[in-house]
């Protein structure tokens, strides 16, 4: 792509100034495979990821039917990131994608398939027009980003190219001005910086075991991705469990793949891999979440300093949409 055209396909706003980065755009050097149980329906997925050329982006490939990752395609789900489109959905991305973002796998196409190739968790939710929802959803594995983040440094990177075998400068969103969404009490602010950091904090004061807690990256790579924030594992509150059960979700949840914590007996399954694990594993998820403002194989985390607060995978969209002026 001629560098008049890169330019012109980001669009800067009032907030974000699309800038070059100095590096090139990346693949793998290599297809991953990985199979595992999923967390809300217990079945098992099996995960192909494929290089894929320059300008592609990261998407993913149910049956043929594509579906990019990107704000464009997020739908509010209960405690996890889903994408849609024409009825169907893939649940679960985000530590998929985080890992993605942060070790610069910019270009990528992600296979999934239930372990039954004829099932796609059907359920029926229009019954007017009898129009199917197919449900897939991304292995869950220990519970953090740290399967995909060894499968990517076994297979390893190397420079995407184009169809006409021509590689492409990676560009990155660079917040120009404060920038924050909220609900409630809980928000997700953005402030002009050089270098990506992120200030993560969550307040559980009911739960003693986990409580208030902060967490502060002084500057995000992939060697601090990789060493401080990849192996946090999803956590949960012991005493929720039976609701959420109820509600059709965790059915492949355990203590193998979450933390769980208890109102009166404190951490279930310790010990915990840092002593606030919880609030790291709200890190990996942001990243995750923020990696859908990627767009052409560009950078998807803001190069800004990101502090958040009680947020969640709701709140962390609503800030890409509000980085796109679509709020």
């Amino acid at each position: 792509m001629a560098l008049a055209a890169a330019f012109n396909a980001f669009k800067s706003s009032n907030l974000v100034s699309w800038k070059q980065t100095g590096r090139l755009q990346q693949t793998l050097a290599g297809c991953i495979e990985r199979a595992g149980k999923t967390l809300h329906s217990g079945e098992v997925s099996t995960i192909r990821i494929w290089p894929d050329l320059a300008g592609q982006g990261r998407y993913f490939d149910f049956r043929s039917n594509l579906i990019l990752a990107s704000i464009d395609f997020a739908e509010e789900s209960p405690l996890c990131t889903t994408l849609c489109k024409n009825g169907f959905r893939i649940r679960t991305i985000e530590h998929l994608l985080s890992a993605l973002e942060a070790t610069g796998v910019d270009n990528c196409r992600i296979e999934i398939q239930n372990s039954d190739p004829e099932d796609g968790n059907v359920e029926e939710t229009d019954s007017s027009q009898k129009c199917p929802q197919m449900f897939m959803q991304v292995p869950i594995f220990d519970g953090s980003a740290n399967e995909w983040v060894r499968a990517i440094k076994d297979v390893g990177l190397k420079v995407a190219t184009d169809h006409f075998g021509n590689s492409r400068e990676k560009m990155a969103p660079y917040v120009i001005e404060p920038v924050h969404v909220w609900r409630n009490d809980s928000f997700v602010a953005a402030f002009p910086s050089e270098k990506v950091h992120i200030t993560y904090g969550i307040n559980f004061s009911e739960v003693h075991g986990i409580g208030c807690q902060w967490f502060s990256s002084a500057s995000l790579d992939d060697y601090f991705y990789s060493e401080q924030i990849a192996s946090s594992r999803t956590f949960c509150i012991y005493e929720e469990v039976e609701q959420m059960r109820n509600a059709g979700l965790i059915k492949g949840g355990s203590l193998e793949n979450a933390i769980v914590c208890s109102f009166e007996k404190g951490w279930l399954n310790p010990p915990l891999r840092f002593p606030d694990e919880p609030c790291r594993h709200k890190v990996l998820d942001l990243i995750g979440d923020l990696s859908l403002f990627a767009q052409f194989g560009s950078q998807g985390l803001p190069m800004a300093h990101i502090v958040a607060y009680k947020g969640g995978h709701a709140l962390h969209a609503d800030f890409v949409r509000r980085l796109c002026g679509k709020i």
